[in-house]
């Protein structure tokens, strides 16, 4: 049995990415692994200023929500992010967890399978492609993970647009084969 994180970058109530994430999630639970899913939805995560003092003390100067987030990340055997695709980006709310989650860089981790749940009303395959990017850096500066999976769901915009869609289970399938 895996430990499995899933976090929600989205806000917005009745998200599409959320909504991959809870099918993800459920596929990972039928598949007997022990599952959380964080939403960033209702969280504090106050922006990182740059100081570097989580690189000298190992913990952030703020108090907020992020310190348990990155708890729950540093013991997961997965991660998986979701995150609606803005301007061909992922979410301002996803980049601003994973700056300030700079803290966890010198700590042990546990986590080696990394996946990614995107939305975006823009259909294109290539769409989410720089939020791919951008989350491989953050991959990158742990070298003992990779990224395993990726699914896309495009044509999605208005809240609840996904509902009924053949990605929900893909997502839970995805979820199930971890």
């Amino acid at each position: 049995m895996k430990k499995v994180v899933v976090l929600s970058t989205s806000l917005r109530p009745g998200s599409n990415s959320h909504a991959l994430a809870e099918q993800f999630a459920a596929g990972a639970q039928a598949a007997g692994h022990a599952v959380e899913v964080i939403s960033l939805r209702g969280k504090e995560i106050k922006f990182c200023i740059g100081c570097l003092s989580c690189q000298k003390t190992g913990a952030c100067i703020f108090e907020d929500d992020v310190p348990a987030i990155m708890d729950s990340v540093l013991n997961a055997d997965v991660v998986c992010w979701a995150t609606p695709i803005y301007y061909y980006e992922m979410s301002g709310q996803m980049k601003t967890l994973i700056d300030r989650m700079n803290a966890m860089y010198p700590k042990d981790y546990r986590f080696r399978d990394i996946y990614l749940l995107t939305t975006a009303a823009e259909e294109n395959e290539s769409t989410p492609k720089r939020a791919e990017g951008g989350l491989q850096g953050w991959i990158d500066c742990y070298g003992k993970s990779s990224l395993k999976g990726h699914l896309f769901c495009g044509g999605v915009n208005d809240a609840r647009d996904i509902d009924g869609n053949d990605m929900l289970q893909e997502a839970f399938e995805m979820g199930k084969g971890i």
